[in-house]
């Protein structure tokens, strides 16, 4: 029961936030949908040039135990610590 308990904690932390990067071109923005820490994926809607895709992504942890995914070819680091709550 405890699991479930954090683990609903943890989606509810980022549940909707909001996170921008910029390519060189355009600004991309991930919403975070959901979080699955049981299977290590996480949900996010990708606003990229007017389109937007919900993507499911894994989820990896660094050695300071942030947990990030990888985005795009080039594999850029986004790390769900890095999201901001939308007003």
């Amino acid at each position: 029961m405890e699991n479930k308990v954090s683990q609903f904690n943890e989606f509810k932390r980022y549940y909707l936030s909001e996170f921008e990067i910029f390519d060189g071109e355009e600004f991309i923005t991930f919403n975070i949908v959901g979080i699955d820490t049981a299977r290590k994926q996480a949900q996010i809607a990708v606003t990229d040039r007017g389109k937007i895709s919900v993507i499911t992504y894994d989820l990896m942890q660094d050695k300071d135990g942030n947990l990030f995914f990888e985005y795009g070819c080039t594999y850029q680091k986004v790390c769900l610590d890095d999201f901001m709550e939308v007003a």
